[in-house]
């Protein structure tokens, strides 16, 4: 009797770690909502192409992106006061994985004295990252990997 209890607890256990992870990440966005919100929010959205189609790695899309990315970079953006501006979103060209752009968890943003200065003064520094970038670690678990000419902010 005592191993069914452990296992429903297991399994009890498991559920609400799933729930806290699809809480955590929110639900997915249209293009259309996200930029709404985003740009509502003060935040710039920049496209080479002036696009914002997924499959299309020229284009800067917001598609499929999670709630949580979005809150992330509306909060990022009010506790900096910083101006921020989105380079790279939902769109494939982006590396693969489960916590990745193209799962609607990452935005690449343009560098600025102001964000740059944030970030690396606000967060801990973690050392470097498996491709060299420099990484930091806000106290929400969010990461802020520096890629030379952007950063690529990993929103839990």
């Amino acid at each position: 009797p005592h191993k069914n209890i452990d296992k429903m607890k297991i399994a009890i256990l498991l559920a609400l770690a799933l729930v806290a992870c699809v809480a955590a990440s929110g639900s997915k966005m249209s293009d259309s909502a996200a930029r709404s919100r985003i740009t509502g929010a003060g935040i710039s959205v920049y496209s080479s192409q002036n696009c914002h189609d997924r499959n299309n790695k020229s284009c800067t899309s917001l598609d499929q992106v999670n709630s949580g990315t979005v809150d992330g970079i509306i909060t990022l953006r009010s506790a900096s006061g910083c101006a921020i501006t989105i380079t790279g979103g939902t769109e494939t060209g982006h590396a693969s994985g489960t916590y990745s752009h193209w799962n609607g968890y990452k935005f690449d943003i343009r560098l600025s004295s102001c964000i740059d200065n944030y970030i690396t003064t606000r967060f801990a520094y973690k050392g470097l990252r498996s491709d060299g970038a420099k990484l930091y670690e806000a106290a929400s678990g969010n990461l802020y990997a520096l890629e030379g000419n952007h950063w690529d902010i990993l929103f839990y």
